[in-house]
């Protein structure tokens, strides 16, 4: 696995497969590089896939003494693309990595972006009376203060909760359930160190993007599910609405990774967007 250092001397494990055009893929809250394994085979014949675990991510140690936020992730990723002089790239970010790319449009511009790709999120988390489209439509300040609390004290049973207790029925029958999948979830959250992961979701959930979408100027393509545990329908209409000329695609009967559940129609839709000569094969 290639590494680099970021300009405040944290190291960054990237893994990187395939040549052609580069794709960077930034994976969600709580996961690694690994969530992108699956599309490895089909990408890499005809792209050059970078795959990081983002800071405080991965199961990696923190090396230096900066709180993971956000912002910083977002350095972290100008950073990466220095390091491996990139130019002209797709980017691709499910839950937690479109919040980093759309801090990092906010920060840093799209002059090395050729493409985007968000998956399943929202611009702003947090609820209030003028915002229904975050968390359940209606994850408040107060929901999400007590979430805090609840991470302190359990941290991967309140992840497992908040994924359940949703807007997915089928997640919820699967956790009361105590299915062998949610046992290894739950067994693969408890060996995180939790403490960079909650300053982390903190930063994530003060965060506000609604002001970067209409700003993007390049082709974007968005992939919601139609059940996702999180966000209601209209969260998805209200990107693809505030981002000109953005290509919706919404996979029905999916959760938060709908990516994950029809992995030979995103590869499809993903290199279709990107206009791969596979695409069509």
């Amino acid at each position: 696995m290639h590494h680099f250092l970021a300009d405040d001397g944290e190291k960054i494990h990237v893994q990187v497969s395939g040549e052609g055009s580069p794709i960077v893929m930034l994976h969600g809250w709580t996961a690694s590089h690994l969530e992108w394994a699956p599309f490895i085979r089909k990408l890499s014949p005809h792209h050059r896939i970078y795959r990081w675990d983002a800071r405080g991510h991965g199961g990696h140690a923190l090396h230096t003494a900066h709180t993971v936020t956000v912002t910083r992730m977002a350095a972290d990723l100008r950073n990466m693309l220095d390091h491996f002089e990139l130019d002209h790239v797709t980017l691709v970010g499910h839950s937690m990595g479109a919040l980093t790319l759309w801090q990092y449009l906010r920060d840093f511009g799209s002059e090395r972006v050729a493409k985007l790709c968000f998956i399943d999120q929202s611009p702003k988390l947090l609820t209030d009376d003028d915002w229904t489209l975050g968390i359940y439509g209606d994850f408040d300040t107060r929901r999400a203060e007590g979430f805090l609390l609840a991470l302190h004290d359990d941290f991967a049973e309140s992840v497992l909760k908040l994924i359940a207790f949703g807007l997915n029925e089928r997640a919820r029958n699967e956790y009361l359930a105590n299915t062998s999948v949610w046992q290894n979830t739950r067994a693969q959250f408890q060996a995180l160190p939790p403490g960079p992961l909650i300053d982390c979701w903190r930063s994530l959930t003060a965060a506000d993007y609604r002001d970067v979408l209409p700003e993007i100027q390049r082709p974007t393509l968005l992939i919601y599910g139609s059940q996702s545990n999180f966000y209601l329908p209209e969260t998805a209409h209200y990107v693809t609405k505030s981002i000109r000329d953005s290509i919706l695609h919404i996979y029905e009967g999916e959760d938060h990774s709908p990516h994950m559940w029809q992995r030979e129609r995103f590869v499809r839709d993903l290199l279709a967007f990107i206009g791969s000569a596979a695409s069509c094969a």
